[in-house]
């Protein structure tokens, strides 16, 4: 094999489907292997991968259910992966045309690659999803505190095996962000750059529902101020007075708009999704005894 595609799964049986429709019309020249790796669905998720066994060549479906987590079933699946270079996939995305034999050629020449993100493809139909912004359409993702590298989302996101076994693999801890975690550790070990590859897109599928927007948000928020007091220099310390200060200053800038600028629903998604970043700030900084950011 040439390169394994992992999907983690967990309750995915409402989009496995379309995500292993998509794999099963990729051509490439070399061989190449798709695991999923089920994290202990209580769905038909097994049922559904197994009914794609004689569509996709060299399919497999391992149990990844001894630990929850998608950095477990990440992590799980690598060591079943037959090749020397590994891509990760998410069960509720969708691999677009051509995405195996460009991430699979990246990978021949660069040990660490990043898909590109089109976030209109699976979204247009829902209003919510498309007020978001692609975070991923032109490079890779960058953060606004230390180690201020790039990063990508873990869908799309390609590593030569050697490189993910010599950083242990996923932070198997993190619930939320261990793909940025993975992306910083492997950068700073290794010092390998990320690089992005662009002929390689992934249709990406966001929350549709205003509480799973708002919950993501507030999540990676709270994750976020976790990351930041994980990779911030050692000896360097932040005000909490000025960076609490900072932070109601943010907060009445928010309640003043949500009562003179929000006029559409759509202005009041963008609205909701701000305030589950500054809720999520919060919960980070009491729970991590941080600074907020």
């Amino acid at each position: 094999m040439r390169l394994s595609v992992i999907i983690p799964c967990y309750n995915a049986a409402d989009t496995l489907g379309e995500q292993l429709d998509s794999l099963a019309c990729q051509e490439w020249d070399q061989p190449w292997e798709v695991i999923v790796a089920d994290n202990g669905s209580s769905d038909n998720s097994r049922a559904m991968a197994e009914a794609y066994l004689n569509r996709i060549a060299n399919l497999r479906i391992i149990d990844a259910s001894a630990r929850k987590g998608g950095a477990f079933a990440r992590n799980e699946a690598v060591r079943y992966a037959q090749s020397d270079a590994i891509v990760f996939i998410d069960a509720d995305d969708v691999a677009a045309p051509g995405w195996v034999a460009a991430i699979g050629n990246a990978l021949e020449h660069h040990a660490f690659v990043a898909s590109r993100f089109d976030i209109e493809h699976l979204n247009h139909q829902s209003w919510i999803s498309r007020t978001r912004s692609n975070p991923q359409a032109e490079g890779v993702q960058r953060i606004s505190y230390p180690p201020h590298l790039p990063h990508s989302g873990g869908c799309g996101l390609g590593v030569r095996r050697a490189l993910h076994e010599q950083i242990g693999g996923f932070d198997e801890s993190l619930l939320r962000l261990m793909d940025t975690d993975y992306c910083f550790r492997i950068q700073l070990q290794s010092n390998v750059e990320l690089t992005f590859v662009p002929d390689a897109t992934v249709y990406v599928r966001y929350r549709d529902t205003l509480s799973g927007m708002f919950r993501q948000t507030r999540e990676r928020a709270a994750y976020n101020v976790f990351l930041a007091a994980r990779y911030r220099p050692a000896g360097q310390s932040r005000s909490h007075l000025r960076a609490w200060y900072r932070l109601i200053q943010r907060w009445f800038r928010l309640w003043l708009r949500l009562f003179t600028k929000v006029r559409s629903r759509e202005q009041f998604a963008e609205w909701l999704r701000v305030l589950g970043w500054q809720i999520g700030l919060i919960q980070g900084s009491l729970k991590y005894k941080v600074p907020p950011l």
